[in-house]
């Protein structure tokens, strides 16, 4: 008897999941379609990117390693967290946040 309480709970349980999910009425969107290549039309696009090589090569020594170089070339618009402060003192390895009394 417990075990058949157990199991129609179960059910009922997973019913309500399986309803739940459904909205009467909801728009169907689609994410990526047919074509997730393409940007769908009136989506915004970049059009110019300024990259701050100085900030991004902040903390960095000279000769720049070329490395880091061809890598902020090919970057782009990409965010990354390269170009910004980071944790502080002990971790602030470029010294974005300034000198500490560490």
């Amino acid at each position: 008897m417990k075990s058949r309480v157990v199991l129609l709970s179960s059910f009922a349980f997973l019913g309500m999941m399986v309803v739940s999910t459904f909205e009467v009425g909801a728009e169907v969107r689609v994410v990526g379609g047919v074509t997730p290549d393409r940007r769908p039309e009136g989506s915004p696009t970049l059009s110019s990117f300024d990259l701050d090589r100085k900030r991004a090569l902040h903390g960095i020594s000279k000769p720049y390693p070329t490395s880091i170089e061809h890598w902020l070339d090919d970057q782009g618009a990409w965010f990354t967290p390269f170009n910004h402060p980071g944790m502080s003192h002990p971790y602030d390895i470029r010294n974005w946040h300034g000198k500490s009394d560490g």
